[in-house]
């Protein structure tokens, strides 16, 4: 790493894939925990709007996760984060949303606004040579993109491994096989994999066995191809420029808990800055609300635990006090 004060220089990867389900976390989940293992300092970042992946991105790699949404947060938003990121890591994981080039703005969208090479991640699952020939097309589509190569996922035998790499063009190279287990893929639920906090510990023996699983593969020789990137600051206009509420001595009981934990780390920090008091209660636990001006009722999984909530008459009563007294509630989603 390399910095000087305006600019700052970093290897980054971004893990794309042709559509959803391919192993995206999986492998961007095991690949942070490899390096971690190896004593590397990993920053993650997921893209688009997501509350389940970045849970799960940040326990494998020991650093906070961010969503990077050039449309939701903006450009310079997620500029200043990269450089941020950059100044400290050794190594910054970017993982993307959908298909490569799904969405308007699209994963390749953000990779190459800041030049940050992508690896495909696709599973290769019955198929040989067309795996092969899908990855030359994601790779060609578009010319402002750089791919670095392809992760082929649930890869069956070294024959398997051997057809497609034989068919990949000389620039596009397979950067490793990754063979077919169980003991590896996250455990999943409607809405998409189950929240980091309840099965934390099943999660660090599949972080383990996936950064064991890649290291078997030769995953770490990814990163010595990678040049660095080169990430540059922004100024942003301070949070009173934009936004003139101002919250100083206001307190704001924010429900966070198994059933409710659908919060960006973001929005938690922009209160603070316009001066707000953050109190965290637990539906599910506490029987009272603590004494607040605002109450907020995030998304989450209530529906895992609708007996639980029904039963807490204490603090259901105490809900629709704040109501009836006309302070503010912010409820989204499941809330």
């Amino acid at each position: 790493m390399s910095t000087d004060l305006s600019t700052v220089s970093c290897p980054a990867l971004f893990l794309a894939a042709p559509a959803s389900g391919q192993g995206k976390t999986t492998i961007t989940a095991a690949l942070a925990r490899l390096l971690t293992r190896q004593g590397k300092n990993v920053h993650v970042f997921k893209t688009g709007p997501d509350y389940l992946d970045p849970q799960i991105l940040e326990q494998a790699s020991g650093n906070p996760v961010k969503p990077l949404d050039l449309w939701m947060a903006g450009d310079a938003w997620c500029q200043k984060q990269l450089f941020l990121a950059a100044q400290s890591a050794d190594i910054i994981l970017i993982e993307g949303a959908m298909g490569m080039f799904d969405g308007d703005p699209s994963s390749a969208d953000l990779a190459a606004r800041f030049s940050i090479p992508m690896a495909i991640v696709m599973d290769v699952k019955g198929m040989a040579q067309t795996a092969a020939a899908i990855a030359t097309g994601l790779a060609k589509f578009r010319d402002d993109i750089t791919v670095a190569g392809l992760l082929a996922n649930n890869c069956g035998s070294d024959r398997h491994r051997e057809l497609i790499e034989t068919a990949l063009p000389d620039d596009l190279p397979l950067l490793a096989s990754l063979a077919r287990s169980e003991e590896i893929a996250l455990p999943e639920r409607h809405l998409g994999l189950v929240q980091a906090e309840e099965v934390a510990e099943e999660l660090e023996q599949r972080f383990e066995a996936g950064a064991d699983w890649l290291e078997d593969a030769g995953a770490q020789n990814i990163l010595k191809q990678l040049a660095p990137v080169t990430f540059t600051d922004v100024e942003i206009a301070p949070v009173q420029a934009v936004i003139h509420k101002d919250l100083n001595n206001v307190t704001i009981a924010i429900a966070k808990d198994a059933a409710f934990s659908f919060i960006y780390p973001s929005n938690l920090e922009l209160l603070k800055k316009m001066g707000a008091n953050i109190i965290f209660f637990s539906p599910l636990k506490d029987t009272t609300l603590p004494e607040a001006d605002a109450l907020w009722l995030p998304g989450g999984y209530p529906e895992l635990h609708a007996a639980t909530l029904s039963k807490n008459i204490s603090l259901l009563d105490e809900i629709k006090v704040f109501f009836e007294k006309k302070k503010p509630i912010l409820a989204e989603c499941g809330g």
